[in-house]
């Protein structure tokens, strides 16, 4: 595919260059044709240089002109017009005088005096020079307004990436404390191959966390394989009680979505339905096409939404009697993130599955990361056995 040897840039990128542009060319198009109107008056060729000295006048005072409005455009709006209505019918005044004057030199014999002379190119001029201040402020008026989109648009995109990170680093802090507690235990009870391979894969997860931007996305297989990491963690707390199922389509495994979009679904099942219960839970990740959307499902086998603590699920709060004993943030982090990443382009569902249990759906739009992006680190878990 060909190159352009140049990259087209905005003309107005450089303000004082299209200023010059624009005027150049404004004024030698009412050059050309004023120069055409005469001769097609039967004016002589030497009238011509009138129409040159004309030109160039106009062409001073309206970068005097420039230099007022510059100054006026940015005051209230009465300032700006009632000086402009002051000064503009000055600067007309001096060009029709500057023209009547070099037409009167040019006829010294004609019967016409100055004061006709003067009045009957008034109002030409004050025609370039009121259509030229037109287009001055409506060409910067435009500008601004521009900046202004501009200056919003930047900011509402850093409010956005502002808001993305607060949400993805509200992790649960009792995930830590507890893998930190059960690695001291581990330690304690001298099993030093086991607190090794915890720690390994919790630096690991966290380095994941950590290194990826708030705002990035990654492959539906690197989520899967940081998700691994995470439940190789809990795994070593709840052994057999915590089980897992993944139902992974390759057809959706380069699908892109948030980073770390996963792991509070699957902490929330732990919570809610593998920690109060003695046999554990199962919980099913499952992932697949579904037309142009990534659909996504985790469920787990757990008491479902009719338990006692079931109108904390989605908020991630749990209580100890009165005492609050998680602060984590649920399922509302997902939604609040999802509405983020896609606007009203998503679904976000809760529901109890006629089987029993919990699960939450998730559908996005269905994208692939392009060739040129560098796609997201993850520790393989086999680099991870000690």
């Amino acid at each position: 595919m060909a190159v352009l040897p140049f990259r087209p840039s905005p003309f107005f990128a450089n303000k004082n260059k299209a200023f010059w542009r624009l005027q150049m060319l404004g004024w030698s198009g009412a050059m050309l044709l004023r120069a055409m109107s005469s001769l097609a008056n039967n004016q002589p060729a030497s009238f011509l240089v009138l129409v040159l000295i004309a030109t160039i006048t106009g062409f001073s005072i309206s970068l005097l002109l420039a230099v007022v409005y510059h100054q006026l455009i940015g005051q209230r709006p009465l300032m700006t017009w009632g000086v402009t209505m002051v000064v503009l019918p000055f600067a007309v005044s001096l060009y029709a005088f500057m023209d009547g004057w070099v037409i009167a030199l040019y006829r010294p014999d004609s019967i016409a005096s100055f004061a006709q002379l003067f009045i009957g190119v008034f109002y030409l001029d004050a025609t370039l020079l009121g259509a030229w201040s037109a287009l001055y402020y409506a060409i910067n008026f435009f500008l601004r307004i521009e900046e202004q989109n501009d200056q919003l648009m930047r900011l509402e995109n850093q409010a956005t990436s502002a808001q993305l990170a607060m949400l993805r680093y509200q992790l649960n802090p009792h995930f830590l404390f507890n893998t930190l507690n059960s690695i001291s235990t581990l330690v304690l009870l001298k099993q030093t191959d086991q607190a090794n391979a915890m720690l390994t894969r919790l630096s690991s997860f966290l380095r994941y966390t950590l290194i990826n931007p708030p705002t990035g996305r990654v492959t539906v297989a690197q989520e899967v394989e940081t998700l691994k990491l995470y439940l190789d963690i809990e795994r070593m707390r709840f052994e057999e009680r915590l089980r897992t199922t993944f139902r992974i389509d390759e057809s959706c495994k380069d699908g892109l979505l948030p980073s770390l979009l996963l792991q509070p679904l699957v902490e929330n099942a732990i919570k809610y339905a593998v920690s109060p219960q003695e046999s554990g839970a199962e919980i099913t990740i499952a992932a697949g096409l579904l037309g142009q959307n990534l659909r996504i499902t985790v469920s787990d086998t757990g008491p479902g939404m009719t338990a006692q603590n079931a109108e904390n699920r989605s908020s991630g709060i749990t209580y100890d009697g009165r005492e609050q004993v998680s602060t984590g943030v649920g399922l509302a982090n997902i939604r609040d993130r999802l509405v983020q990443a896609y606007g009203t382009s998503h679904r976000f569902d809760m529901y109890e599955p006629p089987e029993g249990g919990f699960a939450v759906t998730i559908e996005i739009p269905f994208e692939k990361r392009q060739s040129s992006s560098a796609p997201a680190s993850v520790t393989p878990r086999s680099a991870l056995a000690v």
